[in-house]
C-alpha cells in the first residue's frame, strides 16, 4: 500500500489545495494520503507566515474530510505541530477533541531562532553559537518525545538543513533524544526533502536511522511536499536508505493507532521527481 502523510496544502504553505494533492494522488495509484498542514502555537500568541490560522481548523478539517471519496484514495487527517517545551498544556488544548489521525512534532524555532529560516542566521553565528544551537535542538527533540502529545516526530534532524554541522561531540544528547523517542512509542519519517535542500541528505542520516532501527523504533516515509508533483519524490532512494538501515516496515496511521506494512509494498512503480 503506497501512503504519503507529510504534506502540506495552501492552508499552510503549500502550493496546491487540497484538492489537487488527492486528484494527483488518485492519478498516480497513491492508496493513502495524508494532509498535514502547519499549526504553530506559540507561547506568545504571534503566528507565522507558514502557520495554518489556529481560528480556521475546523474550516481545515471540513476540507480535508471533504475530499475522502468513494473510488479514490484514504484520506488522512494530520496536522504538523511545533513543538515549545514547558507549553505542553498549550498545545494539548488546541488540539483537543480533533479528529486526527496524526500528528507530526516538529522543532522549527529555539526561542527567536528559525532554524531553517535561512541560512544567514546560522552565518551570523560564531562556531560556538551554532554548537548551542545544535545542542539545544537535540534537547528540544527530547522534550518533545517526552511530551506525549506527538505521533511522528518530523524531520529529526532538520538542524542540519544548511549544511552547518556541530563541531562538538553531541551523542549524548542525541541518545537522549533518541531513547526518549522509542520509550513513548513515536514513529520517526524517512523525509526525502532533504536530498533537495542545502545540506544534500534526507532527514535523517544513514547513522541516525540505524540507531532508530536498534532502538526499534518505528518509521515512515514522506516526501515533505509542499506541491502536489512531490507527494512521492524520491521514495525509492528513502526505500533503499530504509533497507540499508535495517528497516523493514513502514508505519500507517489511522484514529492515531500505528500498523505496519512491509516496505516492498510500499513503493510506487512510477515516481514523479517534478
Amino acid at each position: 500500500m503506497i501512503a504519503t502523510y507529510h504534506n502540506h496544502s495552501t492552508w499552510s504553505d503549500g502550493k496546491d489545495s487540497v484538492a489537487t494533492l488527492v486528484d494527483w494522488a488518485a492519478d498516480h495509484d497513491v492508496d493513502e494520503i495524508g494532509v498535514s498542514d502547519h499549526l504553530v502555537l506559540r507561547p506568545d500568541g504571534t503566528l507565522p507566515k507558514w502557520s495554518l490560522e489556529p481560528a480556521r481548523v475546523g474550516d481545515y478539517i471540513a476540507d480535508v474530510l471533504a475530499q475522502r471519496r468513494a473510488d479514490g484514495p484514504t484520506v488522512r487527517l494530520g496536522l504538523e505541530v511545533d513543538w515549545y517545551p514547558g507549553h505542553a498544556d498549550l498545545i494539548r488544548d488546541g488540539l483537543d477533541g480533533l479528529p486526527l489521525d496524526y500528528v507530526l512534532g516538529s522543532v522549527h524555532e529555539i526561542g527567536p531562532f528559525v532554524l531553517d529560516g535561512s541560512p544567514a542566521s546560522w552565518d551570523k553565528l560564531d562556531a560556538a553559537g551554532q554548537d548551542e544551537m545544535h545542542r539545544r535542538y537535540w534537547i528540544h527533540m527530547r522534550s518533545l518525545a517526552e511530551s506525549g502529545l506527538f505521533d511522528i516526530a518530523a524531520h529529526i534532524d532538520l538542524n542540519k538543513k544548511f549544511g552547518h554541522r556541530p563541531t562538538i561531540d553531541l551523542s549524548a544528547e542525541i541518545d537522549a533524544a533518541l531513547d526518549a523517542i522509542a520509550a513513548a512509542g513515536v514513529i520517526v519519517e524517512l523525509n526525502t526533502a532533504g536530498w533537495h535542500k542545502p545540506c544534500g541528505d534526507a532527514y535523517p542520516s544513514i547513522g541516525l536511522l540505524e540507531a532508530c532501527c536498534r532502538r526499534g523504533i518505528g518509521v515512515t516515509l514522506s516526501a515533505d511536499a509542499h506541491q502536489s508533483g512531490h507527494l512521492l519524490r524520491d521514495f525509492d532512494r528513502g526505500a533503499a536508505r530504509l533497507a540499508d538501515a535495517g528497516f523493514t516496515r513502514l508505519a500507517r496511521f489511522a484514529g492515531r493507532q500505528v500498523t505496519y506494512d512491509r516496505i516492498e509494498q510500499c513503493i510506487p512503480e512510477h515516481e514523479s521527481h517534478e
